[in-house]
């Protein structure tokens, strides 16, 4: 039976793994100056929980993990995987 990550990492990598796509259809498209001023912050603060939560796990998290953390926008999808 898989043990689940920790609920704060979970909400840390859903929120790092919606903001950039949020950002980038801004850019591609209308290229709004409030999405970009709340959504840029919002996803650097999740990729950085992200990073800060995986390095946290102790021993379940394994070098893979702390690479994959690393990895803009769909790093904390991967660490989820990997910590499964």
């Amino acid at each position: 039976m898989a043990v689940l990550p920790p609920r704060p990492l979970r909400l840390a990598a859903a929120v790092e793994a919606a903001s950039l796509p949020a950002l980038l259809l801004n850019l591609v498209t209308v290229h709004a100056g409030p999405v970009t001023s709340l959504g840029g912050p919002v996803h650097g603060a999740a990729y950085l929980a992200v990073v800060a939560l995986t390095f946290a796990a102790g021993p379940r998290a394994t070098a893979a993990a702390r690479w994959c953390s690393l990895v803009p926008g769909a790093g904390g999808l991967l660490v989820l995987r990997l910590l499964r």
